[in-house]
């Protein structure tokens, strides 16, 4: 086995400190944040959402049926946290669900 060199870093490591030198950190989090939406909420929900709005920890979501968008603000908590698990840390700190 061969030692790593004291300066070698892990991929992703190297990944996000170039996405934060172009300025870009902010876009790839709203990405990372639509990914996720999508793979937690699925196809049934999905098709229903017209927006995603991401700003200052606060992801925006417009949804085009009342009923969901009230069972979904009802369940907010959950869905935050079951978001930044997915995500592996706390982007989001709230939701607002217009």
């Amino acid at each position: 086995m061969s030692k790593r060199n004291s300066n070698e870093e892990k991929i992703d490591e190297v990944w996000l400190k170039l996405i934060k030198s172009y300025g870009l950190a902010r876009n790839y989090e709203e990405y990372q944040i639509s990914q996720a939406y999508h793979k937690l909420m699925g196809k049934a929900i999905t098709k229903y959402t017209e927006d995603l709005y991401y700003k200052e920890h606060r992801l925006y979501v417009r949804l085009t049926n009342a009923v969901i968008r009230e069972e979904l603000s009802m369940g907010k908590t959950k869905f935050i946290e079951m978001i930044n698990k997915e995500l592996g840390e706390e982007l989001v700190l709230d939701v607002v669900f217009s």
